[in-house]
């Protein structure tokens, strides 16, 4: 909860100064009632319009001030909430960066996305309140009930015995609406993440004409999130009509009280006015303290699943860069590599020993769930290996700084993800400063070239959402590009070509040849394995083995029946190779 604070305390001036103006503000409500009994007592009874004017003014001109006091105040408010809300979202946004793979399972997509709307609203909309009304209302109701204490303390006894019990009444109404806005929020994040996979999955659903059975689905969820709101929210609104009936009750036995009194002398007409103007105000007070216990209900909820992020520890520091990038290819060990994804009953990886040369190309093949996308990403540290060690360029994987091993790399995932810009710029997200050269230079090895031209406006044309209006294989065309348009010391690429006409990838491998980089290339075309230097053979995590086009043709049986049955033709034979 301290670093959920320390964003606020940025910010110390300007909240000193509507806690100043607030109380400005306490201050006169509290000071206007006695100055209205003096009126009453003093002026109107005794009929000395002197003394009126004399305490009309006054009042006339505290109010003024006090209004004032109170646009300034929430000018200050707003400044404090707008400026923390933004903080902790750039700050939320940037730490959802470099969360490692372990850590970013714990948060969803559909998570991180209420944590930085939803829940940074609640967060920022209650600290508005609590600079502008949420201190002012508790102090209102125990100033008040001094003073009228103070004013005549036997007609104001009937305050003092009821408040304390509303006070216990509205902290045991918070504890409990903090329970039930959390399960809100957590309704929340299930109905965003069936949006989310609808959205994603929506010609998926269409293909198999599932959208019946999806809006069912999200009806349940949409459900369930609409009874706990109202559920929650039908019990604080309860608290209002109590509230009012108990003060109401109270104003009217001060009256009654009040009137004795004044006929026996034990009170003035003034002083059992200002008390039932300082229960009035109490009444009102109490009404907004409802609304905050309301808002602070939510934002406890929401307060609670930030620090859940924010106490996250990230390897931050380690991102900035330290030293120049490397031009070379690297050359790659592999020790007795393990590897097991979290809560995984068994390692996707096991003892995967091996040496890569620096320039070399290695093809990695496998059935599916063999961990060829698991063993390449444990070498830009997407994840970290839990067995052996990882050497790269000479250095064990954990001795360079993390940004530094990141920009010697080019990665190119199984799945494309191509953002609404340009093509222009889809291909220098892979480098910020890279000119046009650059970026026909890429273009043209990802064998890019003709395509962009046949586009409408060439590499200004603007590609729609997650690329639906290009094919698959210009999508991994444009992901190749942007990883070679880096100059990568290690290029990975997951399966992208698997889109690609035979002419077009021998096309793009022969221009990768002109790279110096040292390229791990997953893919399940033999026709493109037998082109690299090396040729992996992983299974069940395992790597089984290695080794030339040529000596894996004369030893691996594996091998051989991939070969004839993409050769020959033979569909079902290659399902059964591959499966």
């Amino acid at each position: 909860m301290n670093k959920l604070l320390s964003f606020v305390t940025r910010y110390r001036l300007s909240v000193g100064l509507a806690l100043a103006l607030m109380m400005f503000e306490l201050v006169a409500e509290l000071v206007l009632p006695l100055f209205l009994a003096k009126m009453i007592d003093e002026g109107i009874v005794a009929q000395d319009l002197s003394v009126v004017l004399k305490w009309g003014g006054l009042m006339l001109g505290l109010s003024c001030l006090s209004f004032i006091a109170g646009i300034a105040n929430s000018f200050y408010a707003a400044h404090v909430s707008q400026n923390t809300g933004y903080d902790l979202r750039n700050f939320l946004y940037r730490k959802s960066q470099f969360l490692s793979a372990e850590q970013a399972h714990a948060f969803s997509s559909s998570s991180l996305i209420t944590l930085l709307t939803n829940d940074v609203l609640q967060i920022q909309t209650t600290i508005f309140m609590s600079l502008r009304i949420m201190l002012r209302a508790p102090l209102l109701i125990i100033g008040g009930v001094v003073m009228a204490l103070l004013v005549n303390s036997r007609v104001a006894l009937i305050l003092l015995i009821c408040i304390p019990l509303l006070v216990f009444f509205l902290v045991w109404m918070l504890k409990k609406g903090a329970r039930l806005f959390s399960q809100v929020q957590m309704r929340l994040d299930r109905v965003n993440h069936s949006i989310y996979e609808n959205l994603a999955g929506m010609k998926l659903i269409k293909a198999f004409v599932r959208s019946s059975h999806e809006e069912k689905r999200f009806s349940t969820r949409n459900e369930a999130l609409m009874t706990d709101t109202i559920r929650a929210l039908r019990l604080m609104e309860m608290t209002m009509p109590l509230l009012l009936l108990v003060m109401n009750s109270a104003i009217l036995l001060i009256l009654w009280f009040g009137t004795v009194h004044i006929q026996t002398g034990g009170a003035q007409i003034g002083e059992v006015v200002a008390i039932v103007n300082y229960a009035t105000r109490i009444a009102s007070a109490l009404h907004v303290f409802s609304m905050i216990i309301l808002a602070f209900s939510r934002a406890r909820a929401s307060a609670g699943r930030l620090v859940e992020l924010l106490d996250v520890e990230v390897d931050v520091e380690r991102n900035s860069s330290s030293s120049p990038p490397v031009t070379r290819a690297l050359p790659i060990q592999c020790k007795e590599i393990g590897f097991r994804y979290p809560a995984a009953s068994c390692n996707a990886l096991t003892e995967i020993t091996a040496d890569i040369k620096a320039g070399e190309t290695i093809a990695i093949l496998g059935a599916t769930g063999s961990g060829k996308t698991s063993f390449l990403q444990l070498i830009p540290r997407l994840h970290d290996a839990t067995a052996g060690e990882i050497i790269i360029g000479g250095r064990h994987i954990r001795e360079w700084n993390l940004k530094d091993l990141r920009m010697t790399i080019g990665y190119v995932p199984q799945d494309v993800t191509l953002f609404s810009r340009t093509i222009k710029e889809n291909i220098t997200w892979g480098k910020q400063a890279a000119t046009m050269d650059e970026v026909h230079a890429a273009a043209e090895a990802a064998q890019l070239v003709e395509t962009i031209a046949a586009m409408p406006d060439g590499y200004e044309t603007v590609v729609a959402q997650r690329g639906v209006s290009l094919s698959g294989g210009q999508k991994q065309r444009i992901s190749i590009a942007r990883a070679l348009i880096r100059r990568p010391s290690i290029l990975l690429l997951d399966d992208s070509t698997s889109a690609l006409d035979t002419k077009t990838e021998a096309a793009l491998l022969h221009a990768l040849a002109s790279y110096s980089c040292t390229t791990l290339l997953v893919t399940q075309k033999v026709s493109t394995a037998r082109q690299a230097d090396q040729i992996w053979i992983l299974e069940d995590g395992q790597l089984i083995e290695t080794g030339t086009h040529d000596q894996l043709y004369e030893a691996s049986s594996y091998y051989q029946r991939l070969y004839q049955s993409q050769t020959k033709g033979d569909a079902f034979g290659h399902v059964q190779s591959l499966y």
